[in-house]
């Protein structure tokens, strides 16, 4: 039974929420005390977290901060605040996924389902690990983690898809259709600028290991890695 924790300080919203998700067989686990949100997370082990953006003391935002230091779980921000610039800083700051109030519980149920089936799936157990190598760049991507000159830095789950995706077709352009594809089941919803700022967030982790400009933007049509050197 996967643990859901959720984080909204709208106790009849966070209780709904609670009462739908138990009714298909998730253990769910409602913050309380938004003073202890990151003791009550160690403590409950989720599977993924439902994180509202307005919160006491600290927003949301801070508390993906905090998770993201000890953790790689999915966390997916529910919010009536709908501009894009809100959705970008919940990526920004370590978040998978983001859902505008008022939703559909059987949307939640959809995502929450999406993710855990990304993040977990069953056929990791029954394989050997995957690994992915280029010019000395390596990928775990049932890990999210990245290797070069014996570095290492972690991604998120959708940084680990944005990157296999390029690291697969090496040297040959990826058309930003097909990354937004496999990163998000329904694009339609996806703000233009998120898969911007996906890129971003994956090019400062390369860099940070000493790989500089290896993604290339290939201007009307997508992205490249470059991982050799080489222009094609």
């Amino acid at each position: 039974m996967e643990t859901i924790l959720i984080v909204e300080d709208d106790a009849k919203l966070a209780d709904l929420l609670d009462a739908y998700l138990s009714k298909y067989d998730f253990h769910t686990v409602v913050v309380e005390d938004f003073n202890r949100v990151l003791e009550t997370f160690e403590q409950a082990a989720p599977s993924l977290v439902l994180l509202d953006v307005n919160l006491p003391r600290y927003d949301g935002f801070y508390w993906c901060r905090q998770l993201r230091k000890s953790s790689l779980c999915p966390i997916l921000f529910i919010s009536a605040r709908d501009s894009g610039m809100d959705q970008v800083m919940a990526l920004e700051n370590g978040g998978d996924d983001y859902i505008t109030k008022p939703f559909q519980y059987e949307v939640v149920l959809a995502k929450i389902r999406s993710h855990l089936r990304r993040a977990y799936g069953s056929y990791a157990q029954n394989q050997e690990e995957r690994r992915l190598q280029t010019g000395g760049l390596t990928l775990l991507p049932e890990r999210y983690v990245i290797q070069f000159a014996g570095q290492s830095a972690e991604l998120t789950q959708k940084e680990a898809v944005l990157l296999e995706a390029l690291m697969l077709k090496e040297g040959r352009v990826v058309t930003r259709e097909r990354l937004l594809d496999l990163m998000w089941e329904d694009q339609h919803f996806i703000d233009d600028n998120t898969l911007n700022v996906y890129i971003t967030r994956v090019r400062k982790k390369l860099k940070d290991l000493g790989l500089e400009e290896i993604v290339e933007t290939v201007r009307g049509a997508g992205y490249r890695l470059n991982a050799s050197g080489d222009s094609r």
